[in-house]
């Protein structure tokens, strides 16, 4: 049912994009989504983003997509992560307006119920990380990079950003790694079950997402998915029946003068870099 060859040779039945969108879905005839993050440079997770994210992936809930492969434009950048112009000086409304944001598209993601693929073709840290965290199968190009780095920015990350890492590289792991903002080398977050393959290149790492889906060819499209709720149900009622503590915990934690202070030093890094190059 799920035949392994390149994207390029699919025919595809439905795009789901616009001209000015920040993410780009086709659906090809066997019913598989590529979705693609186009918020060039860097696939910064803004609310435009975040909020086209979610949009997409309820479309393709409704009309039933058959599997799902997350991927980048870049093969430099998967996604860089939230954008920090959203939580520096942030007015409140929006600041809100954006966390919420975030998490619907985390829970949308994560609860989706056909088959999903991080197809990691760029770095990955930190709101990229958690993306990956989302889908069931990771596929990673070599000399990457991928982690929850957020404690390097003065930011603690929330328990449900936790509750994903923990998921899938366990307890231990993920002490080591969330509380010293480890950023993990292809070959390192293969060593620790972060990512489940390596791939050559983007032909090579799109073949090995769709590979994937072959092991659902003879499991009930309707069992498979009953199952993955079962399992994953906790972790999303977690955060819904916490929202608003979490939002208000976020929200009160961006505006402490600390973490301001933080967020304006590194973005001056980030333009003295630009600059600088």
């Amino acid at each position: 049912m799920f035949a392994r060859r390149s994207l390029q040779s699919l025919k595809l039945l439905k795009n789901y994009s616009t001209g000015t969108s920040t993410v780009n879905a086709v659906v090809d005839e066997l019913g598989i989504a590529t979705v693609t993050l186009q918020n060039a440079p860097v696939n910064s997770l803004n609310l435009k983003l975040v909020t086209e994210l979610s949009d997409t992936l309820n479309s393709l809930e409704k009309n039933k997509s058959r599997g799902l492969i997350l991927k980048s434009f870049s093969d430099k950048v998967f996604s860089a992560g939230i954008d920090l112009f959203e939580l520096y000086k942030p007015k409140e409304d929006r600041m809100k307006q954006y966390w919420t944001a975030l998490q619907d598209c985390w829970i949308n993601l994560y609860g989706f119920s056909a088959p999903t693929v991080a197809c990691i073709n760029g770095h990955a840290p930190a709101g990229g990380c958690l993306l990956s965290l989302c889908c069931e199968y990771r596929v990673m190009l070599k000399d990457r990079t991928i982690g929850l780095n957020e404690t390097k920015l003065g930011i603690v990350a929330p328990p449900w950003f936790i509750a994903s890492m923990e998921n899938v590289i366990g307890r231990r792991q993920s002490e080591l790694a969330l509380t010293s903002g480890k950023m993990f080398t292809t070959e390192e977050a293969l060593r620790v079950g972060l990512i489940d393959e390596i791939a050559e290149d983007s032909e090579d790492a799109i073949n090995k997402s769709r590979a994937f889906f072959k092991l659902f060819e003879k499991v009930a499209p309707s069992a498979r998915s009953a199952t993955k709720h079962l399992i994953r149900k906790k972790t999303i009622q977690d955060l819904v029946q916490n929202r608003e503590a979490d939002l208000n915990l976020f929200c009160k934690t961006v505006m402490q003068e600390r973490v301001q202070q933080g967020l304006e030093l590194y973005i001056k890094s980030l333009k003295k870099g630009q600059t600088s190059g």
